[in-house]
């Protein structure tokens, strides 16, 4: 990501919706330094065996001081211990608080509006840096709490103008004392190429919006592709095989050099399911979710439009239609083909 230093003059500053924000918007966002974001959180549960064991096994970590106590003696540990990076699990507050939330306002809540005003409406993670000051146990409860470092002036990156938000995470076990910190940055910043557009207030009932994908420096090209609705593939440069979803390297060669080509959006069902809990509001259920297998070869997850789940079969011919589910998201989707398309 290419950033330069160049920061906003004195008074008014281009806003989200392509006019101006007050002349103390600089002020006003500076104030949040040092401001606490997130009040002392503890997690739902204590740490607890069952879940470390979920976790090695999905990482594939076999150290055996996660869950064989002999093992864990013998290293001069008083018994089994959490792994560090786990830290974050447990005061994580779960799917239901996600998808219907208490409707308490918090200090994220309040700077992310602030942002908005000033037109920085997408966000991107750029690092993390954890500090472990000891290992957590079983047994041992895990709190949060959240301050803001710094906000940076306005910067000029690759994906826009945009600021970098630094906060400092605070995790401490149930006596208070520090456990591990965690030095958190996001990049807030106005989509390039078109204006952006500050957050408006939902109405009452307006629909939930669908959770926002994971964008990195290695999938933003398909995602800008699905906002013009071009359904696009990673080629290698060197060996001309095709992949998704994108990564930096090919799995075939190794090499990092690649270009896309764009699918002519003909396929099939390769597998599916059907989804009826739990339920995200931002969806009609029953849902079909399929593995499509493109008439190119590769495979992609995505729903089915034009069908009901009972008429979805493997081997469906299908062909692309795109959903534009909020301004900000265009996603490809797949309908039964007609005779006359197969």
């Amino acid at each position: 990501m290419s950033v330069s230093g160049d920061t906003v003059p004195g008074g008014t500053v281009p806003g989200g919706s392509g006019g101006t924000v007050p002349d103390d918007y600089e002020a006003r966002l500076q104030a949040w330094t040092g401001r606490e974001l997130l009040t002392r959180r503890f997690g739902q549960d204590p740490v607890n065996v069952p879940m470390i064991r979920h976790w090695v096994e999905a990482m594939e970590d076999d150290n055996p001081v996660y869950l064989d106590e002999d093992a864990a003696k013998a290293t001069g540990r008083d018994g089994i211990v959490a792994p560090a990076s786990m830290v974050q699990a447990w005061t994580m507050r779960g799917y239901a608080a996600s998808v219907r939330p208490s409707g308490e306002r918090t200090g994220s809540d309040e700077l992310t509006e602030l942002l908005a005003e000033g037109g920085y409406t997408s966000v991107v993670a750029t690092d993390s840096e954890f500090e472990f000051h000891r290992e957590l146990v079983p047994g041992d409860h895990v709190s949060v709490e959240e301050v803001v470092e710094s906000i940076s002036p306005e910067k000029k990156t690759a994906l826009g103008a945009g600021r970098f938000v630094t906060t400092v995470r605070t995790y401490r076990d149930a006596g208070g004392e520090v456990v591990a910190t965690q030095r958190w940055r996001l990049l807030r910043f106005k989509p390039a190429g078109k204006p952006a557009k500050p957050a408006e207030k939902p109405a009452e009932k307006q629909r939930a919006l669908r959770p926002r994908p994971a964008i990195n420096h290695d999938n933003a090209f398909w995602f800008e592709a699905a906002r013009e609705h071009r359904l696009v593939i990673q080629r290698c440069t060197a060996c001309k095989s095709l992949r998704h979803p994108p990564g930096p390297c090919c799995p075939q060669c190794g090499s990092f050099e690649w270009d896309t080509v764009e699918a002519c959006g003909e396929g099939h069902v390769y597998s599916y399911v059907v989804a009826h809990h739990p339920r995200h509001p931002a969806f009609d259920y029953p849902l079909v979710i399929a593995v499509v297998e493109l008439a190119e070869g590769t495979r992609l997850i995505t729903n089915m439009t034009g069908v009901e789940p009972e008429d979805v079969e493997i081997g469906m011919p299908v062909v692309l239609e795109w959903i534009d589910p909020d301004p900000d998201l265009s996603l490809p989707a797949f309908r039964p083909a007609d005779p006359k398309e197969r």
